[in-house]
């Protein structure tokens, strides 16, 4: 579970990464195994995780179509979106294009209304469970390991992923940490608590 620092990222950056974009590159490849010219929705894809499977399906030459809300827009275009849903809007499952795979990181009924899109035969990978799932649906824990490690890290350094840090607290801040990932707003990106802080 230890690897060498990417060396394009900082130490805070390094720090935001490991789980996050282990889970979203076991969702990709290893559970979905998405290829290149296939085409994937990622539910939840400006989130943390979702930003990462988002990145790594644009590079490996995946058509990327993304559940998001509105406002996250811009983010998903920079990353490489060209096809974004509103998950805000009313009945927006009924515009969605059938895919190869859905990967889902947020669960719920937004999960719920895109499983119609997913073709006879596609993978069905999610890393929340709030309820009961699909019978097809694939359920799993990240597991970090060196070799996913050292991947990213080839990722990171040839600038195909990049880092996304959100909130910065010293580690006397834990307790509104927590706060954050209940809900309390926050800046967008992973909450990381630093020890030693500025």
């Amino acid at each position: 579970m230890v690897a060498r620092k990417p060396q394009s990222l900082n130490h805070v950056e390094a720090a935001s990464a490991p789980v996050i974009a282990v889970t979203a590159w076991q969702m990709l490849f290893q559970y979905a195994q998405a290829m290149r010219g296939q085409t994937l929705m990622v539910v939840g894809a400006a989130g943390n995780v979702g930003a990462y499977a988002v990145q790594m399906a644009v590079d490996a030459g995946i058509h990327v179509v993304a559940i998001a809300r509105l406002d996250d827009e811009n983010l998903l275009r920079s990353l490489g979106v060209k096809s974004i849903i509103d998950s805000s809007r009313p009945a927006f499952e009924q515009d969605l294009p059938q895919v190869d795979a859905i990967l889902d990181t947020v669960g719920g009924s937004t999960f719920q209304r895109c499983v119609a899109a997913l073709k006879p035969g596609g993978k069905l990978v999610t890393s929340v469970s709030t309820q009961p799932l699909p019978a097809e649906a694939i359920f799993f824990y990240a597991e970090v390991t060196t070799a996913r490690l050292q991947t990213l890290t080839t990722l990171f350094d040839a600038a195909k992923i990049t880092a996304r840090v959100g909130s910065i607290l010293p580690l006397s801040e834990a307790r509104q940490a927590q706060r954050m990932l209940a809900g309390v707003p926050h800046k967008s990106g992973k909450i990381v608590l630093q020890i030693g802080y500025q």
